[in-house]
């Protein structure tokens, strides 16, 4: 299996550089780095990126995430490993993702599940980090990335 285009990271050299700028950004945001670990893993899940799940379960478990919670994502309402607030962020998560689905956007339910647990500069860092994830993944999905291509 090959990617469309090897060369893209040199052919969008600005872009790209942009791109790591965002996640030098969330890197250095108040939110706990493996709750944007999961929500990377569980966005990629949802768009079907093979590469970035790979990507991020990997990051996870080398940051220290337990199996059971990398494992546990894709259902983490039913799954005891998972923290209200993290939920919260998830939910978020998964609703700016699938904004398509919903006529309003994010539901003020789900917002306000997220808003009771953060404050507004981790609020704002939540979002960016969906944004960023969800273009990672348009990527890497339009590219065919190689997933397991991944060097930490």
């Amino acid at each position: 299996m090959q990617g469309r285009l090897e060369g893209l990271q040199s052919a969008a050299a600005g872009g790209f550089k942009a791109m790591y700028a965002m996640e030098k950004f969330l890197a250095d945001s108040d939110v706990p780095q493996g709750l944007l670990h999961l929500l990377k893993l569980r966005v990629s899940q949802i768009n079907g990126c093979g590469f970035c799940v790979d990507m991020h379960a990997r990051e996870a478990a080398t940051d220290g995430e337990s199996t059971e919670r990398i494992n546990g994502v894709a259902a983490f309402r039913e799954m005891p490993y998972f923290t209200d607030a993290e939920r919260g962020a998830l939910e978020l998560a998964e609703a700016a993702t699938r904004i398509a689905d919903n006529p309003h956007g994010v539901p003020d339910d789900v917002w306000n599940a997220a808003r009771d647990h953060y404050d507004d500069s981790q609020l704002a860092a939540l979002i960016m980090a969906v944004a960023a994830i969800n273009a990672w993944n348009r990527i890497s999905v339009t590219n065919r990335t190689v997933a397991g291509t991944f060097a930490r």
